[in-house]
């Protein structure tokens, strides 16, 4: 398990509701990561796996939720 000191802004692909990645756990060699998160609307908690979230914006990378360019 990977706790983060801040946590990750994220997007769910399916939803597209915004959140943020509280911590990972791994899922094993042949299984996706859990990803721990929590929904800015409602303050829910849900579990995800990796193929199911993006990151919201990183600008170093040139990344942000509509998965267009900057």
């Amino acid at each position: 398990m990977m706790q983060f000191n801040t946590p990750i802004p994220i997007v769910v692909k399916e939803t597209k509701e915004d959140g943020y990645a509280l911590y990972v756990e791994s899922g094993g060699m042949l299984e996706n990561d859990i990803w721990t998160c929590v929904l800015r609307n409602g303050g829910t908690i849900r579990h995800y796996n990796t193929s199911q979230l993006v990151i919201y914006n990183n600008a170093t990378f040139n990344i942000d939720k509509n998965g267009e360019p900057k």
